[in-house]
Formats: C-alpha cells, structure tokens, sequence
C-alpha cells in the first residue's frame, strides 16, 4: 500500500540533466525537490515541476552533504533519492543508507562506479573482460605487463567519458604516471587495450528483470573521439542480427551479476578486432549521455527518463510494464563546433527528427526503418561534419558541468 502523503522525492544532480524525469515525477504527483550545484542555480530547469530547489558548493564532502539532507528532512518527509547524473550517484547511495531510505546502497553502487569493483564481479560470474590488474602492489604490476603484452590503458575506477585515461606502450612510461598520481596511485587500474568496435545497450529494469533494451553500435570508438579527436556517432544496429543477440545476453547476464534492482542502465562492451570475442568494458545506473536518450525514444518511442521516473515513484510496491515499443531504427551524430551557433540548414534530410541546440555543438537525431540506412546516412555526416563545423579540445583531467 502506498503511503496517503505524497511521495516526495530528492533528486541530486552535479550537471543540468534530468529535465525530464523530474516532470515526469511532478505528472505522477509527487512532491519534486532538487539538489543541484549553486553555478545551476540559473539553469533550464523545468520550474514549473519542482517543489523546491537546494543549491550546493562544488566539491561539497560527504558529511557536509549529510549534514544538508538531514537539516532538510527535520521539516519534510523524503521517501525516495535519486541520482540524475553518474558522478552523484555514490553520494546518494551514501545518503540512503544514513537515513535508511529504500534505494541501491553502498556495496552495490559501487559496481555501477568503480571501474575495478565492476571488472572483478563480472570476472567472478564469467562474463568476459580485458586482462587488468589494480594498480596497488607493483610486484604485482610487473608480474601482469610481463604477462600481457601492451599497450594498456591507464584508467581511474571511477570516471567517465574517457576522462583522466592514459595510453601506456611500454612499462617504462607507466611508473613515471604513477610517480605524478603519488598517493592516488590505488584508485586506477591497468588494462589491456584491445582495438575493436565499441557497442552500448541501455535498459529498463524492474525487480531485477530487465523488461526494455536496446542495443547500439558506436561510430568510433568514444575513447577515440576523445582522445584523438573526431565525430561521436552511434546508431541501433538491427534487433533480430546475431551482435544483437549475443549483447543482450551478455547485458542480462551483467544485470543479473551485479544485482540490479530496478531502475536504467547503460552498459558499454567491446567486440575484438583480433578474434571477434565481446568483452564488458563498463556499465552505470544512469541513462546514457550524449543525447543517447533521445536516440532511443526516436527508434522506440520510449523515453528512458520517464520510465526510470515511473519505476522510481512505484518503488516496487506496483507492477511496472513499460510502453510497447515500436520497431524503428535511429541515430545520433554529434561534434564539437568551430562556431557558437553553427548553421546546420545544409543538412534537410527527412530522416532527421532533432536539431541538438547545445552551444559550440552541432548534431541530430536521425530515423529510419532500417539500420542500415541510419549507419550509411550518419557515416556520410560524419563526413561533412568534420569539414563544417568539427573543433577539438583536450580531453579533461576532471569532468566540468
């Protein structure tokens, strides 16, 4: 039964995104507060949805955190927390278990977040990864660049985008970056780094059965695009096709591993250019940046926001079904831009249901009804993009809002 109160929900966020999940909470009648950083306060949030807004400093400790939330809940009952954007979502795993509000604790958000911790549970349940080894005991260092041949990839446990990651070609170039790390050395791994192409599935999970996925091909690999430069692209690939079945398999079978309760996630695995053997890379409790959300609702008419609004607000106290989805194929390209505002009017495909309106960027979301046509037309804009608008910038040593 549900409580006669309205259910109140605190959703944190770092980075302006959620818009639609928040309305979502706001049409099912719940009592909608935000947490977000102090330099949004200004941001295109939809007001009209949210009860109250609370503002923090960047860098904010745990315990100063705790301490806000618990000051807040003296004179309002919260009954569910979530986190919008990946790097919150320890925080708010953190503050569910300090007031004991229902949610994913500590111990497994730390498969969602920790780079290491996700690796090692997957390898325990036999769900292939690229050979890694903590970077911690460097007898141990030694003993796996001796055993793997490189390169490697230099990675912290707990980033995203490609952030904060390091080609290695040979040992001796490793102990000089772990000499800079100093004391931070034991929040990154070592892994070998297999050339291949990348996939990505999102899904909707309910009581531990994921009832919605899709699986998507990307363009080059993200890490590249990052780290090399380039246009981000990515695209459905079709359902009934064998890549398809195998990464469904695999992601259930991740889901399942990592003990998953309910909510969305977007999973990245990787198919070997050497002998064609699909590795898990990562995964998180979110939904996948990059317009990725959109992409899905233009192939299925699921939006994944709305629906992790839905699940959240039922709780697992009511059955959850999601909508039917339709049988279509979409696409989404995207690129830094030269210019602030760049004029996108040469592009007037039908295909072509989203302009993306982010300064400096240029990008769309394109439908078709096959897959094929949706890869051969983004590869096409990739194109022209880099000849039109493409600019590039060195990844960060940290994400930025």
């Amino acid at each position: 039964m549900y409580e006669e109160h309205p259910r109140t929900i605190l959703c944190v966020s770092s980075y302006e995104k959620g818009q639609e999940f928040l309305r979502a909470c706001k049409d099912q009648g719940c009592r909608v507060l935000l947490l977000t950083a102090e330099k949004l306060r200004n941001a295109n949030w939809p007001r009209e949805s949210i009860d109250e807004f609370f503002y923090m400093p960047e860098e904010l400790r745990l315990e100063q955190l705790i301490h806000a939330v618990s000051c807040a809940a003296r004179t309002q009952r919260i009954d569910r927390i979530v986190a919008l954007d990946e790097f919150d979502v320890e925080n708010v795993s953190a503050l569910r278990e300090h007031l004991r509000i229902p949610g994913m604790g500590l111990t497994t958000s730390r498969y969602f977040r920790d780079k290491l911790a996700m690796r090692m549970r997957a390898q325990e349940e036999g769900i292939p990864v690229p050979d890694f080894a903590h970077v911690l005991n460097y007898d141990a260092l030694r003993e796996y660049m001796a055993r793997v041949a490189p390169p490697w990839l230099l990675k912290p446990r707990s980033q995203a985008s490609g952030i904060g990651m390091k080609k290695i070609h040979a040992a001796d170039e490793l102990w000089p970056w772990l000499d800079r790390l100093g004391d931070k050395q034991s929040f990154y791994l070592l892994e070998r780094f297999l050339p291949g192409d990348v996939f990505h599935v999102d899904s909707i999970v309910s009581e531990r059965k994921v009832v919605f996925t899709a699986a998507h091909a990307y363009g080059k690999p993200p890490f590249e695009v990052a780290h090399e430069g380039g246009v981000f692209t990515s695209h459905s690939i079709a359902r009934a096709s064998e890549p398809a079945k195998q990464l469904l398999h695999l992601n259930r079978k991740l889901i399942k591993a990592l003990g998953f309760v309910r909510g969305v996630t977007h999973a990245e695995f990787l198919k070997s250019h050497d002998h064609g053997n699909l590795y898990f890379i990562e995964i998180a409790a979110r939904v996948g940046g990059a317009y990725i959300a959109d992409m899905v609702e233009a192939a299925s008419g699921i939006n994944l926001w709305r629906e992790w609004a839905r699940i959240e607000v039922a709780g697992g106290k009511k059955p959850y079904e999601p909508p039917r989805p339709r049988i279509e194929y979409a696409g989404v390209i995207l690129s830094l831009a030269r210019q602030e505002h760049p004029d996108t009017s040469a592009y007037n495909d039908p295909e072509i249901v989203l302009r993306i309106p982010k300064h400096h960027h240029a990008g769309f979301v394109v439908k078709a009804k096959t897959a094929d046509q949706v890869k051969e037309l983004l590869e096409s804009y990739a194109v022209r993009f880099e000849e039109d608008f493409m600019a590039v910038q060195p990844v960060p040593e940290k994400p930025s809002a």
